[in-house]
């Protein structure tokens, strides 16, 4: 997969109004009323203190009793907000859960996805938390606790005949900076150019929900993005989209930490805590998001 690259600006959350409203609406929300899992379509997860995981956690968080946590939103079913304004997904769920195992309270602090590693490192987050692909050459600035694997997959409209293998000459929808945009659809469309074929039109959006209502709306012939983003997409659009291929690429997500921090040890502790006592699956469950769920947390686990 490779969701959000580090270059990657930050996605940005629209103010929409009158007609832009009316079309989210009929398109992708990044809202709860857009389709979240209501309360009681979710399984209830209740987290204790684990004492012995939570002795592990630098001395400074068991003082301060949290976690401050950078995250950039929207990017449904990961993070983005409810019809309030509260930050919600999967990806909250499951650090709600690691920090009730490490005995503290998760912060988060929004910011531009492409600040928050440099914040990691400066100090002033304690990780990220914001679908960050765990590679060898991020690995060089910080260190990963992974939580999920994801791949890339391509979405089309109900009944296309769009082959990701094959795209040459067609328009494609990308997250502006992801790995989509900038390293595997750039990639297709030079070899259809080395194989004499038309160039892949690539079309870039700030917004996850603009690059799905493209594609709803007939803008484009397919979009490409993370596993879990294209299959809550599909869901959150009815029949209007379905899969174009497989998922593929797949790849740890992690949690940033500054590199050599005893953090990364404690919260790869955490999650492998709920993966072993089985909330973490639940909790996976609750978002839809169980195809990419991990048996064991592993710290720098980067595939590539």
């Amino acid at each position: 997969m490779f969701a959000r690259s580090y270059s990657r600006p930050a996605r940005i959350i629209l103010a929409l109004s009158g007609a832009g409203a009316l079309l989210l609406t009929a398109c992708a929300q990044n809202t709860e009323d857009g389709g979240a899992p209501a309360a009681d379509e979710k399984t209830a997860v209740e987290i204790s203190e684990v004492a012995e995981v939570a002795a592990t956690l630098p001395q400074k968080n068991q003082d301060s009793g949290k976690l401050v946590v950078g995250v950039n939103v929207p990017y449904s079913p990961n993070e983005f907000k409810d019809a309030s304004g509260k930050i919600i997904g999967f990806d909250v769920d499951l650090m709600d859960a690691v920090a009730g195992v490490l005995g503290v309270t998760a912060q988060y602090e929004e910011a531009d996805f492409d600040r928050i590693i440099p914040s990691v490192q400066a100090g002033t987050y304690d990780l990220g938390m914001s679908s960050f692909t765990d590679t060898k050459e991020r690995e060089n600035s910080v260190d990963f606790t992974t939580y999920f694997n994801a791949g890339t997959q391509w979405a089309q409209q109900a009944g296309g005949k769009v082959d990701p293998t094959d795209a040459c000459g067609l328009k494609v929808a990308v997250q502006t900076t992801t790995i989509q945009d900038q390293e595997e659809v750039p990639a297709k469309s030079e070899a259809c150019v080395a194989a004499g074929k038309p160039a892949i039109d690539i079309l870039k959006f700030d917004s996850q929900d603009d690059a799905v209502n493209a594609l709803v709306l007939g803008r484009v012939d397919a979009m490409s993005a993370d596993s879990p983003v294209t299959a809550y997409a599909i869901k959150q659009t009815g029949d209007k989209l379905e899969a174009a291929g497989e998922v593929f690429d797949s790849a740890p997500y992690g949690y940033p930490v500054a590199k050599g921090s005893p953090l990364a040890a404690s919260l790869q502790q955490a999650v492998q805590y709920l993966i072993d006592n089985g909330q973490y699956q639940t909790i996976a469950e609750n978002w839809g998001v169980e195809a990419g769920v991990l048996e064991t947390a592993q710290i720098n686990g980067a595939v590539n």
